[in-house]
Formats: C-alpha cells, sequence, structure tokens
C-alpha cells in the first residue's frame, strides 16, 4: 500500500468521532478524540506534514464542535478544551512543516490562549517550545531563546529530565543561530547531561517522546555547521541518521540531506553526492515543505561542484523534483 492510498484509508481511524448536538460528550468520546491526535502524530511522524494536515484541520474542527453543541460535565469540558489545545498545537506543527509560518503561528496563538485559559502549564511548556524552535528556524534567534527561556521557567516545576533536555537543546539552538558557539555549547552540553538522567524524575510528556540522542547527534551537527566547521559536523549527522528510528520516516529524510548538505560543504563532493541520491528512497514516501527546502539546498550546493558525481546527482535531483511537481 503506498503512501497516498494509506493516509486515505486512515482518515476514519485518524478523524475520531462525529457527534449531534444532542448527543452526550462522556469519557469514552474524550478517548476516542486523543486516540485519532494520536494516530495523526503517527503519521505524520512516517509521511510529514503536508500529507497531514487536512486530517488534523478536520479532527480539531470535530472537537470544537463538539465543546460548543454538546452535552458534558465541567470534567469532560476541561479534557476537551484540553485536546482541542493539544490539536491545534499539532495543526501548528503540520504548518511549520509544510513550511507554512503564518497558518503555523495563528494555530500557536490558538493553543496559547487555551494553554492560558486552562492554566495548563504542559499545554503552555509545548507551545512555547514549539515557538521558540520556530524562530530559530525562521532567523529570529533572540526571540526563539527568549521563548526556550520562558518555556524552561514553566517545566522545571514539572520534574521532567527529558523535557528539560529538549528545552535546553531547543536555547542552544537559537544561540547557534545567534553565533554565540560557547553558549549553544554550554546549552547542548546540559541537554546531553539531562537525557542521560532521563530515567530519573518523571517522564516526559508524550508529545517529547521522540527527543533523544538521535536529535542530540543532530543538534551537535547543526551547531557546528553554523559555525563553519563543516568536517567537524559530519560524524554527528552521521550518528543522528544511523540512530534515528525508523517510525520517524520524516526525520530520516531531513538528516540524509542534511548529512548530503554537511559532506558537499566538508568538501566530501563524491560522498555528499551519493547521500544526496540515497536520500532519494526515504523522499518517495514523505511530503514536507522543510525536507523540499532541503532538497533544493543539497542541489544547488552539488550544482556549483565540478566533479562528475556532483552533476549525475544534480541531475537525478531534478528528475526527481520535475516527477514530482508533475504528480502533485
Amino acid at each position: 500500500m503506498d503512501r497516498r492510498t494509506f493516509v486515505a484509508d486512515s482518515l476514519g481511524s485518524a478523524a475520531g468521532v462525529a457527534l449531534g448536538s444532542s448527543d452526550a460528550v462522556g469519557t469514552a468520546h474524550v478517548v476516542e478524540f486523543r486516540e485519532g491526535l494520536r494516530s495523526l502524530y503517527s503519521l505524520d511522524d512516517a509521511y510529514g506534514g503536508n500529507a497531514i494536515r487536512s486530517l488534523t484541520v478536520r479532527h480539531l474542527r470535530r472537537i470544537r464542535r463538539v465543546i460548543n453543541t454538546g452535552t458534558y460535565p465541567d470534567t469532560i469540558g476541561r479534557q476537551l478544551q484540553l485536546l482541542a489545545g493539544d490539536t491545534a498545537v499539532h495543526c501548528a506543527w503540520l504548518y511549520y512543516d509544510a513550511d507554512d509560518q503564518d497558518t503555523a503561528r495563528r494555530y500557536y496563538g490558538e493553543a496559547l490562549t487555551t494553554a492560558t485559559m486552562l492554566r495548563n502549564e504542559n499545554l503552555e511548556v509545548l507551545v512555547l517550545a514549539m515557538l521558540s524552535m520556530q524562530a530559530s528556524y525562521e532567523g529570529r534567534p533572540r526571540d526563539g531563546y527568549d521563548l526556550a527561556r520562558a518555556a524552561r521557567q514553566r517545566a522545571t516545576a514539572l520534574g521532567s529530565p527529558l523535557l528539560l533536555s529538549l528545552i535546553a537543546s531547543r536555547e542552544s539552538r537559537a544561540l547557534a543561530v545567534m553565533r554565540d558557539s560557547s553558549g549553544a555549547r554550554k546549552h547542548l552540553a546540559e541537554a546531553m547531561r539531562m537525557a542521560d538522567r532521563s530515567d530519573r524524575g518523571r517522564p516526559a510528556p508524550e508529545w517529547a517522546a521522540f527527543h533523544g540522542h538521535a536529535e542530540l547527534d543532530y543538534a551537535q551537527g547543526l551547531l557546528y555547521t553554523e559555525t563553519g566547521h563543516h568536517k567537524a559536523a559530519v560524524p554527528f549527522l552521521r550518528a543522528a541518521l544511523t540512530h534515528q528510528s525508523r517510525a520517524y520516516g520524516r526525520n530520516q529524510a531531513l538528516y540524509r540531506l542534511t548529512l548530503a548538505r554537511g559532506l558537499v560543504q566538508a568538501g566530501e563532493f563524491d560522498e555528499g553526492a551519493a547521500e544526496a541520491l540515497g536520500s532519494l528512497g526515504h523522499l518517495a514516501e514523505v511530503e514536507s515543505g522543510r525536507v523540499t527546502r532541503r532538497l533544493h539546498e543539497v542541489r544547488a550546493l552539488l550544482g556549483g561542484v565540478d566533479a562528475v558525481s556532483a552533476r549525475e546527482a544534480v541531475e537525478g535531483l531534478t528528475e526527481y523534483i520535475q516527477g514530482k511537481a508533475e504528480r502533485q
């Protein structure tokens, strides 16, 4: 079964339940909505944000419709509102991954409003950490650092070492983009220490389950890349790809293209070209704006290299890009 068929067939299981205005809403409905959101997270991990956005937006609309038309006690109402906030964050993430940053910001704003209304620190930390990542990605590293610090202030009381590790890595990323290599290294070292302590304290929230040593290796590689130490970046980018779980298909594609970019920047043109062509196997099932942007970056870099392997890679990447455009 190919990706498009699988995603289409997953609509029923991932989209949750539909309720009329006369229906009473109970715990079973909340559980089903939550399971729908988990399914959408799994689809996103495997295939990227572009293919899953419409499903998640529809899921959010169902939850909001139930909130506004259903009958339920206050305890169920609070759970539904929290689900709406969590789902709005996921919508934001998917639009971020699809490289539609304005729409992502709108959904993040909705989720932050819900977190404030409910006074829910878990949701607030999630939104602030995601906004930090977006700010650094958009070239607003000072905002990214301040948002990560705000997330840290709220997360400390939650007592999860892995969550604090994730936030420290966001602080490190922002400082790296600001070219503060000393500060970035300090925060990344802290992120690694906290990850090693993840079996102590409280468990991380479910949304942070992806964070681990693969992501920290990747962060270390990006840190070296930002400071122009491309040869030093390569071993970490390679380790990140090696350690990345196969369940995260989108990340595998992104990491392999980033490794290809690092190799080309380090002067390892033949190997960089080989990794770029090898990434096409991952890309066949992934639709992600961020991955597509990285693909174009790698093709542009290889286009400036006078080598047979680079020219062949550019030809292969161009053929893939053109073929994908024709299929859409």
